[in-house]
């Protein structure tokens, strides 16, 4: 249990797969890819021992450790990401994968029904009367025929008789609400017309779940080892409670980056998430410090209460890892890593090492305005005794 070890691996891993199991459930902006976690884990970690991510985002390391039979601990005040690690790290029980498939099988009739629906053949606009979001976001950034479709599948995966089953198809459906949708993409938040035409959504829909089946299928195969996996969702600067363990590996969000809280409002909306309390709570948005006069100090304050958290619950000599970049504040660039580095030496913590790992073009950029991310630090700090 080494942490100079890691100095030794390529970190590019520029040829690696990155979607194996259940990492490709669902789309999520700025996620790393699993080998990150995956390496950090195996050398400093052992099997049984409990692995936290107190960003965990997409669950990416909660996977990871329960592949590698550790116990996993998420905690994310973003409940869509609550939602994603929760369906990510989901055992199948028995009857979930008929269950799917007959589900599956439904939305492809439904689709069929309205794609054959020619001007030749034309009948009356499908109407569901499934309940639907009372938000003026919806008429803005969906086509009424994609409202009744989403209203129609919300009301079928809500229907399932187990909480599994029912995990997996709400992921399924939120993963494809942005494409139908109006909104330009995961990480544009601009709105642009799109060719979707009826019977478009329950297509999409069936082909998310038909993918998600044989990944969850996979991963309850992979991680069938005894170890848990629990998702908390809360705010980090509460200080929640969640007993000890022996390894962190995050990837705490970029000051100025992101606005998690715009990119996934409108399927916030749709599976029925405090999107305004999120809003409050999202550390290191774009527009909390664009808009809402946020510094530097603001993120420093923050992360020095983190730190004094994670050290009541890192046991001693063990080790917290993140994963981050640099960000540019009012044009000034921010040494992120180093400014952590500072802040947890004040608070029991010391530099074990510190890695650089250049980024590929195609998997992680942020705020065009800002500029895209090249590099990433993984920091590796030590508890003290």
């Amino acid at each position: 249990m080494n942490p100079l070890n890691l100095l030794n691996l390529d970190w590019n891993f520029a040829d690696a797969k990155t979607r194996h199991l259940t990492h490709g459930l669902h789309p999520y902006p700025a996620k790393y890819i699993p080998q990150i976690p995956n390496a950090i884990i195996s050398e400093l970690s052992k099997t049984g021992e409990t692995v936290a991510d107190i960003f965990c985002g997409s669950g990416t390391t909660l996977v990871e450790a329960n592949v590698l039979k550790r116990n996993a601990i998420g905690i994310d005040a973003n409940p869509l990401a609550c939602l994603i690690s929760e369906a990510k790290t989901t055992h199948f029980q028995n009857g979930d994968e008929q269950i799917l498939a007959e589900l599956v099988s439904k939305s492809q009739r439904a689709a069929a029904d309205l794609l054959m629906n020619t001007p030749l053949f034309k009948s009356s606009p499908y109407i569901s009367s499934a309940d639907r979001p009372q938000d003026n976001a919806i008429s803005f950034w969906f086509e009424p025929f994609v409202v009744e479709e989403l209203a129609e599948i919300k009301s079928w995966f809500q229907s399932l008789p187990t909480p599994t089953s029912r995990k997996i198809a709400q992921t399924a459906f939120s993963s494809i609400i942005v494409v139908v949708s109006k909104q330009d993409s995961d990480t544009r938040y601009v709105r642009r017309e799109k060719k979707i035409v009826p019977g478009d959504t329950f297509r999409r829909f069936g082909i998310a779940l038909s993918k998600a089946i044989p990944s969850v299928t996979e991963f309850t195969q992979v991680a069938n080892n005894g170890c848990f996996s629990k998702v908390l969702y809360a705010n980090i600067l509460t200080a929640p409670d969640v007993g000890k363990f022996d390894l962190m590996v995050c990837s705490p969000p970029y000051p100025n980056a992101y606005s998690y809280h715009l990119y996934h409002m409108s399927r916030m909306i749709w599976l029925d998430m405090d999107y305004a309390e999120f809003k409050k709570q999202e550390i290191g948005s774009h527009r909390k410090y664009s808009k809402v006069g946020a510094s530097i100090e603001t993120f420093r304050q923050e992360m020095a209460l983190i730190f004094e958290w994670l050290y009541e619950h890192l046991r001693p000599n063990r080790y917290a890892c993140f994963i981050i970049g640099d960000s540019t504040i009012k044009g000034e660039k921010i040494d992120n890593a180093e400014l952590l580095s500072n802040l947890a030496a004040d608070r029991g913590f010391v530099e074990a090492a510190r890695i650089t790992r250049q980024m590929q073009a195609t998997k992680k950029a942020f705020n065009p305005a800002i500029g895209k991310i090249k590099e990433e630090k993984i920091l590796i700090l030590q508890r003290k005794g």
